[in-house]
């Protein structure tokens, strides 16, 4: 029997690794933190446009409109993840988990949208000098503001954090965002109550560059998940990983992120007479070490290269 070595060809192969993951379980879990989150503020969001109705707080009403966008925010991740659970086809062969990296971008774009509202309509009110009433109802809507968004923004942070889902975390920065801003609110009006007319629609810029600050934060991290840039330390582990088997004189790696999916692309060089065979095997060690040094891949394809023959 002859049997084909590396010099003839070289062969890479898919090997599924062992990182424990429940994919099905880490759903659920994002659906019930999408589902409680948007009602928790969907609650405080009309609360507080109530109150901003009825004051004429410009801070109170761009923090309101901030809060019911992250209900519509929330219905965007919530298809985001509904998407992502399609199995791969011939014309998605990856399936379709770049959709949570997607919801991502419909976050910023609302978070942006949000900024250019809360701008206008606190510049107008400083031009206009327009005017505050009922600022203890006011001051009492900002609060709670605050409190519902901070609420809503640790519990998706750990869920988000627990699961690996970047667009769950930018939801809870998000939320997060709009406690600050709700701060900014409280602060105009109590500027207001002490005899400053201007403080709300001062505090209604601070909440502006609040919400642009974290909307430029999360539209950096998606384009760079969306133009597959991932953190440097990972390279550097896989290719670690994969040096580190007896056999293998070097490897180059590469990785991406497809939603909450590492994906780990490994080339290593070994002895041009090692037969196909062998190369497989040495694969599927390779796949050992980096379910070992590399919890957080999802996938790893190895591809076997012919090292140069010594002069």
């Amino acid at each position: 029997m002859v049997h084909k070595t590396l010099g003839q060809r070289d062969p890479a192969a898919a090997f599924p690794l062992a990182h424990g993951r429940d994919d099905a379980d880490e759903r659920r879990q994002a659906n019930r933190a999408i589902a409680v989150s948007a009602i928790g503020l969907a609650v405080t969001g009309l609360v507080e446009l109530l109150l901003a109705l009825v004051t004429g707080s410009v801070g109170l009403l761009g923090d309101a409109i901030h809060n019911l966008s992250d209900v519509s925010t929330s219905a965007v991740v919530f298809l985001g993840f509904r998407l992502s659970r399609r199995p791969a086809t011939d014309k998605y062969p990856y399936g379709l988990e770049r959709a949570e990296d997607l919801a991502g971008v419909g976050i910023a774009v609302v978070i942006w949208a949000s900024a250019a509202f809360a701008g206008f309509e606190s510049i107008r009110k400083l031009i206009e000098h327009g005017h505050t009433a009922h600022v203890a109802a006011g001051i009492a809507g900002a609060v709670l503001g605050i409190v519902g968004n901070q609420v809503v923004a640790r519990y998706k942070l750990i869920v988000g954090t627990r699961i690996n889902s970047a667009t769950l975390i930018a939801d809870a920065r998000h939320s997060w965002l709009d406690a600050l801003s709700s701060a900014g609110a409280l602060a105009g009006l109590i500027a207001v109550a002490l005899g400053q007319p201007w403080g709300d629609p001062v505090a209604g810029l601070a909440v502006t560059a609040f919400i642009c600050h974290v909307g430029y934060e999360v539209t950096r991290e998606f384009v760079h998940r969306l133009a597959d840039g991932v953190d440097p330390e990972i390279i550097t582990r896989a290719e670690a990983a994969g040096g580190s088997v007896p056999g293998v004189i070097h490897t180059h790696a590469r990785a991406r992120w497809t939603g909450r999916t590492l994906r780990v692309e490994i080339e290593g060089w070994v002895d041009p007479e090692l037969p196909v065979k062998d190369a497989d095997a040495l694969g599927r060690i390779v796949a050992g070490e980096i379910s070992r040094q590399l919890p957080e891949a999802g996938s790893l394809t190895w591809t076997t290269r012919a090292a140069p023959a010594e002069a």
